[in-house]
């Protein structure tokens, strides 16, 4: 006999509330929309790739990520989100693992020269960066939610190292230590593969939930400038970047090799026009535009839906990521508003950099966009995520908590 509602407890009963409506619509609206898209992008490679010539290769592989990526979302908003507290940090070392593990010969997989996957044994392909995101995310969150309730630690002003810890200390600097440290390590690995828009993403989402929890706005200049200094010294002494920043410039000197890619893309996006050629008719996904399932799957959008489907999509994307920043602002405590915070500029720098790299705002990275990418791990840990927003916001209406 299943048991009645008051036989539960008082966190139970909160766990249990009312899921946010528009934002768990908008996640399906684009989880659908996105699979269509996929598919349609995807065809024309996957008949030519696949053994057997099947076309819908891709498109029944993503279908069924994403139906199982919804119901894990829905199991994640199913548990109150409480748990994330002590659970992150056995999710960050988790990470750290299998970012190590991406070098161990036999379990890591290079592609195009990037060792950034791991193949387990009986487990799909993926890439531990995607769990790296959420774990920063989720120990950050949770380590700052508790910072107005932590003592600090009296230092001794009589001698010069007690003096310079305790100015270290009223500065902020102590505090950020070990936020640096794990950046460092997480971070470090990251560019090993090398996987600099995973870096990119993962001190996104730190910096936003740093912010958030109340670190001084002047740290993050002072990172600002030093992580900006540091681009331009590694993109003007590799040649790699360097090469990336003149075809990023005039993608055009190269065509037939580094430019190509983009220049398809740009050629894609711009025959679209106003309304778009009709979906399925795009040309370019005829095996002119390399990974047009994956990183540039919001080109072939753009060329059979034109402008207006273009800013259908990132009218989604903008009211999902407002919705997402409302149920961090009413959550029931600080850990949830970080929490949300965190998943949500993540998502949203995701969305930002995709749609640069389509558009040639930015250098190529290999950013994928959320919900349209081929990359079925990746689909599900993005629907885990907006679980964990749905279970923030599942409790809402509950009395707030510092």
């Amino acid at each position: 006999m299943p048991r009645r509602k008051r036989d539960l407890t008082a966190r139970q009963q909160l766990a249990r509330g009312p899921m946010d409506l528009p934002f768990l619509m908008l996640v399906l609206m684009l989880t659908a929309i996105g699979v269509i898209a996929m598919f349609s992008a995807s065809y024309a490679s996957a008949y030519y790739e696949s053994k057997d010539h099947n076309a819908t290769y891709y498109f029944v592989r993503q279908a069924l990520f994403a139906v199982g990526g919804i119901l894990v979302m829905w199991l994640v908003s199913r548990i109150d989100y409480q748990t994330f507290r002590w659970v992150s940090v056995f999710i960050l070392l988790a990470s750290i693992v299998l970012l190590i593990l991406v070098k161990v010969p036999g379990i890591g997989v290079t592609r195009n020269g990037a060792n950034r996957w791991i193949k387990l044994p009986g487990l799909p392909q993926f890439q531990p960066s995607e769990i790296a995101k959420v774990g920063v995310i989720l120990y950050f969150a949770a380590r700052l939610s508790k910072r107005d309730t932590v003592k600090k630690k009296p230092w001794n002003d009589k001698t010069w190292l007690g003096r310079a810890l305790g100015l270290l200390d009223k500065i902020g600097f102590l505090e950020l230590l070990p936020y640096l440290g794990i950046l460092v390590v997480v971070g470090g690995l990251l560019l090993l593969e090398p996987h600099m828009s995973g870096t990119i993403l993962i001190f996104a989402g730190a910096a936003a939930v740093l912010f958030a929890g109340g670190i001084h706005w002047g740290w993050f200049a002072a990172g600002g400038a030093v992580m900006g200094g540091g681009l331009w010294f590694i993109m003007n002494n590799t040649d790699y970047m360097l090469r990336r920043i003149n075809l990023w410039q005039d993608p055009w000197s190269d065509p037939q090799d580094g430019g190509f890619q983009i220049i398809q893309s740009l050629y894609a996006v711009g025959s679209g026009g106003l309304l778009g050629k009709g979906f399925g008719k795009s040309m370019q996904k005829f095996l002119y535009l390399p990974e047009e399932q994956n990183d540039f799957v919001f080109a072939v959008w753009c060329e059979e839906m034109g402008l207006i489907g273009a800013i259908v999509v990132l009218a989604l994307f903008a009211l999902l990521i407002i919705r997402g920043y409302w149920i961090a602002i009413h959550a029931r405590d600080k850990f949830g508003a970080l929490l949300v915070v965190g998943v949500t500029t993540l998502l949203a720098v995701q969305v930002f950099l995709n749609i640069a790299v389509v558009t040639n705002l930015i250098p190529v990275t290999g950013i994928s966009l959320p919900f349209f990418s081929y990359g079925g791990t990746a689909l599900m840990i993005q629907l885990a995520e907006m679980g964990m927003v749905l279970g923030v916001s599942r409790q809402v209406q509950a009395p707030r908590l510092g």
